[in-house]
């Protein structure tokens, strides 16, 4: 989905430790999602967001996963250089040497932190969210990605075309049904194929198809115009679609053509019908895929 005024551009392939601002700051109905892989030795991380960036910075919010013989996530906040009242969870949602989701999602009285689709703890807020502007990672972790959605756009931000599809505000849906009228980003454990339909609910023309097959290694994208398919497209400069691989799939909509990209790469680029285009208001997503969010 293209990049709404509310949704920054994901960054992947991080380098630790991650120490940069948050961008537009902190606020409630902001979600800040991380693609990852825990170390196969791993023994701690920590992603704290920050009030400011020196080495004495208080901690709004600290979550710290532990492997130590008693496994558990400690959560905290640490004030004036002073930590507060430790809060425990004895239980470990991170496998050592697999790949991750986790979702920091800020609510009006806590963060709400979901691992895998699935809502693990709530942290109250200690410090006013206003005064957060840093977000810290590090530790045995590789760290393929971070979103920051719902927050306010770089300066640098391009504003949305006219002519696209409209926003969707708030935080994103997690794990939602497999037909929702929006799309954004997606997993799979064991796929042979997946369908991606911009789609005109009235006609049923499709404006543009994406079908990836994992067994034959091609991208087909087409369209569905008055009853007929279009002319197949195949070629792709690489291919991201993977078994068990994470991908993030944007499609941005200009006046003549999708530019879809995947995992932050050109992939490809497909005319489109401009009448056609002008009447998609649904978003179809069937096949071999799991999907983590959407958004836009």
């Amino acid at each position: 989905a293209q990049n709404s005024p509310s949704q920054a551009s994901p960054t992947y392939n991080l380098t630790l430790p991650y120490h940069n601002p948050i961008p537009g700051g902190l606020r409630v109905g902001m979600s800040i999602y991380m693609q990852g892989v825990a170390s196969e030795h791993m023994k701690r991380f920590f992603v704290n967001f920050e009030v400011g960036q020196g080495q004495g910075a208080d901690v709004a919010f600290h979550f710290n996963p532990r492997f130590d013989g008693w496994d558990k996530v400690v959560l905290n906040s640490k004030q004036n250089g002073s930590w507060g009242n430790e809060e425990r969870k004895m239980s470990m949602p991170f496998h050592k040497g697999a790949a991750f989701e986790l979702v920091f999602m800020v609510m009006m009285e806590h963060f709400k932190v979901v691992v895998n689709g699935t809502p693990f703890h709530e942290f109250k807020h200690r410090i006013p969210l206003q005064m957060v502007t840093h977000l810290h990672v590090d530790g045995d972790l590789m760290l393929q990605s971070i979103n920051f959605i719902g927050g306010q756009p770089p300066s640098n931000q391009m504003p949305m075309p006219a002519k696209a599809l409209p926003t969707m505000e708030g935080p994103p849906a997690f794990n939602p049904p497999l037909e929702e009228p929006s799309l954004s980003r997606a997993t799979y454990p064991t796929a042979k194929s997946f369908v991606i339909n911009f789609k005109v609910g009235s006609s049923g023309d499709v404006a543009l198809h994406i079908n990836p097959r994992v067994t034959e290694g091609a991208v087909v994208r087409n369209s569905f115009l008055n009853g007929s398919w279009g002319s197949e497209e195949r070629k792709v400069p690489y291919n991201p679609f993977g078994p068990g691989q994470f991908f993030d799939l944007s499609v941005r909509c200009g006046a003549d053509r999708f530019k879809v990209y995947a995992n932050g790469q050109h992939l490809f680029d497909f005319s489109h019908s401009l009448s056609a285009f002008q009447r998609v208001d649904l978003v179809e997503i069937h096949g071999d895929v799991t999907l983590s969010y959407f958004q836009i």
